[in-house]
């Protein structure tokens, strides 16, 4: 029996520290990119031509099986308690946690990369993606407490921060003009492949 329970932990420790290793890697941004915020230049088959936001040009193939969701608009008042949301932040001149943006998770998505750590969207900028324990508002805007299983910090949310959700998208979206952050990988013949694409709709840039 102990034998038996060992030969299952190995496996699935094995899968844990695989997910750990590539979260952790996303988070660090490797080298190699692996992510790519840009716009769509053209659509040929599987294939999307994509301009980053510096101006480096990617080809990236669709798999199979990509992942693709649809990022909208929300308003801040869309943030309630109890909500699950990501939201990049930088130091404020008081110390504070300053939103750049916050993306509220929709309920099957609770849960996701929860915690906070180093985030690329601008220097010593910081994801966290946690839940909203409490709200208060001033006239500056809300404060939001947010916890997640390794701690909590107060962010600072202005009625100029762009508040957005996920939302269900289809391929015909995936068209010239659209912005888009893809998540790719490289494969062995050097081409890139994408298995995860956020797409802005209305013509939206994801601001993450």
């Amino acid at each position: 029996m102990i034998q038996h329970r060992s030969s299952l932990v190995r496996p699935l420790f094995a899968v844990a520290m695989v997910a750990a290793s590539t979260l952790y890697a996303i988070a660090q941004q490797a080298p190699s990119p692996t992510r790519v915020r840009g716009t769509i230049e053209g659509v040929d088959g599987d294939v999307i031509a994509v301009k980053s936001r510096s101006g480096e040009d990617f080809r990236l193939r669709m798999a199979s099986d990509m992942r693709l969701v649809g990022i909208t608009k929300i308003s801040l008042s869309d943030i309630k308690v109890g909500s699950f949301i990501g939201t990049t932040t930088v130091p404020g001149p008081d110390g504070g946690n300053n939103a750049v943006e916050v993306h509220v998770f929709p309920e099957e998505m609770r849960g996701t990369g929860e915690g906070s750590r180093p985030f690329d969207l601008r220097p010593n900028s910081t994801m966290t993606n946690a839940t909203v324990a409490d709200s208060v508002v001033s006239n500056d805007g809300h404060t939001l407490l947010v916890k997640y299983k390794d701690g909590e910090k107060k962010v600072v949310v202005t009625g100029e921060t762009p508040v957005v959700t996920y939302v269900p998208a289809e391929k015909s979206e995936l068209k010239a003009g659209a912005k888009v952050i893809a998540f790719f990988k490289k494969l062995p013949d050097g081409s890139y492949e994408a298995n995860r694409i956020s797409v802005g709709l209305n013509g939206l840039t994801p601001p993450m």
